[in-house]
């Protein structure tokens, strides 16, 4: 029975959600799980150069996986011809602005799985299994969104969110780093979760986003900075008005410096992934990438006059 009456609710505006025809999980770790349980798959093809989380729902269905390196444009080393009717293929969409790389990877891959957690605002490709960490883009504390024409035999709970908001509102009253460790703590609480819709509460929150004026500010901030750092970025980065960047990914040598530079003064710049460092060479790209790739912030919450902070520290 409906409850009507009695005290309020956190208010949330009503409103549509960007990807509302896709499935609501939990986690996008989940969503990569619930397509390989529903496409049956045995054998998972994955980058070198990708977070550590993706083993888990690999290891939770008892598959086999194999890695594959990148070149510098960040397409695959890969030959598809060997792939099997049971085998998949995982391409990540780094930074939301491999788009390109995504279409050729479908052409080409027997079976693909497209990893956009870091690219929220690309559209999926008709009939290409895809999913989506709307978390890394906006202030949520999880779910996940998957695009997928097979499903499961069975009916799945819906998640509940309501005790992961600690480091969501404590920002909001105080410091980020003030409730830093709360943030790791959530991270550490979405690993291992079963497989469960998207909590209601999460929904609310995708459902209130002014995501046009989110995607805007995202482009325009990465635009700005690349006029300011295009000659000293070693990634060939190629602008077009469609792609809605998660960060701005500036590749330089001897970055170890000019990261602590930046966090010193509170810009704080995330390292992708420091779980690479174990699985790869020192020689390889990948390992480059994790020593030396800064991954700016550029989200809807930042002004040109944060940009020119940023530029004034990585040129000075």
């Amino acid at each position: 029975m409906k409850e009507i009456g009695g005290y309020f609710e956190l208010e949330l505006s009503y409103g549509e959600e960007y990807h509302k025809s896709a499935l609501r999980l939990n986690t996008g770790r989940n969503a990569f799980e619930y397509i390989l349980r529903a496409k049956c798959y045995k054998k998972v093809f994955l980058p070198f150069y990708t977070c550590d989380s993706v083993l888990e729902p690999i290891n939770k269905c008892g598959l086999e996986y194999e890695f594959y390196k990148i070149d510098n444009s960040f397409r695959p080393i890969f030959d598809f011809e060997t792939m099997r009717a049971q085998e998949v293929f995982v391409y990540t969409n780094y930074f939301g602005i491999f788009d390109n790389n995504v279409l050729d990877a479908t052409k080409r891959a027997r079976n693909i799985i497209i990893d956009d957690a870091q690219a929220f605002y690309a559209k999926p490709l008709p009939g290409i299994d895809t999913f989506y960490s709307p978390r890394k883009f906006f202030g949520i504390p999880d779910g996940a969104y998957l695009y997928t024409n097979a499903g499961i035999h069975y009916e799945l709970e819906t998640d509940v969110s309501y005790e992961r908001f600690e480091h969501l509102l404590g920002r909001i009253d105080k410091r980020g780093d003030e409730f830093y460790s709360a943030f790791k703590n959530n991270e550490k609480v979405l690993g291992n979760q079963p497989l469960k819709k998207m909590s209601n509460i999460t929904q609310r929150m995708l459902s209130g986003i002014d995501y046009k004026f989110a995607a805007e500010k995202r482009k325009q901030n990465f635009r700005y900075l690349h006029e300011a750092l295009h000659k000293t970025n070693q990634l060939p980065l190629e602008l077009d008005n469609s792609f809605v960047p998660m960060v701005y990914p500036y590749l330089t040598e001897n970055a170890e410096e000019l990261k602590r530079k930046l966090i010193n003064r509170k810009i704080y710049v995330a390292t992708y992934w420091p779980n690479v460092i174990d699985w790869t060479k020192p020689e390889s790209f990948e390992y480059y990438l994790v020593a030396n790739l800064i991954a700016v912030p550029i989200d809807q919450r930042y002004r040109v006059e944060d940009m020119n902070e940023v530029i004034n520290i990585i040129k000075n």
